[in-house]
């Protein structure tokens, strides 16, 4: 099976090449498409050098829209069987592809998150671990599930699965729309443990505790609508 990798980088200058020549080294068929989201840091002259590498596609916005956003216009180029989500830090660790593919190559999920809460991590920031088990509590009362990291940078999906949906959302909010809407359909969803190297806000994270406000209000409102 082919894996299309999907990869929004916003700012990362100091991190995008390493994260793409460590997905690059992973022995599988794959294309990878990042989506350069408005970065004003010098990512874009880096995104220029790597765009000549073999399966290697950049989309350039015009200005930062968000996550979701850069997410949506990967989907809509995406051909690989499977479609993994690949955050433009190095909190994750593409050589663990194997872990969330597995599920899906072998016929029993549609749909692997990997949980960063299961696996080997980094030691990271109290306010981020309450903020996760908030949403995620909240998430699994909503939709009668037990999922431990809705917020993971790495979920992997069978294409169909993406295909069939109308995504919406522009900003972080899109995970909440996407972990909603996969319920909603009752796709199968595995969960697996991966290894997580988490950064602070002096490395460079970006989401703040406004992000889960709104990925409560996310799930509340695909609760109702579509």
């Amino acid at each position: 099976m082919k894996i299309s990798v999907i990869m929004p980088a916003y700012n990362e200058k100091a991190t995008v090449e390493k994260i793409i020549q460590k997905v690059l080294a992973v022995n599988i068929s794959k294309e990878i498409i990042i989506v350069d989201d408005g970065s004003t840091d010098g990512t874009r002259d880096v995104l220029k050098k790597m765009e000549t590498q073999p399966d290697v596609k950049v989309i350039y916005h015009d200005k930062n829209y968000g996550k979701g956003r850069a997410l949506r216009t990967g989907l809509a180029q995406a051909g690989g069987d499977i479609i993994i989500f690949q955050d433009a830090d190095l909190e994750y660790f593409p050589q663990e592809y194997h872990l969330l593919t597995e599920p899906i190559t072998e016929g029993e999920a549609d749909v692997v998150y990997g949980s960063r809460f299961l696996g080997r991590h980094r030691v990271f920031l109290f306010t981020h671990l309450l903020g996760n088990v908030v949403v995620n509590m909240v998430a699994n009362i909503l939709y009668n599930t037990t999922l431990t990291d809705l917020e993971t940078g790495y979920k992997a999906f069978r294409r169909e699965v993406l295909k069939k949906m109308r995504l919406k959302e522009n900003d972080f909010r899109i995970e909440a729309e996407i972990t909603a809407k996969i319920f909603k359909k009752g796709f199968r969803v595995y969960e697996v443990p991966i290894s997580y190297g988490g950064r602070g806000y002096a490395e460079g994270k970006k989401i703040t505790w406004k992000d889960g406000l709104l990925a409560i209000w996310a799930l509340l409102k695909y609760r109702i609508f579509n």
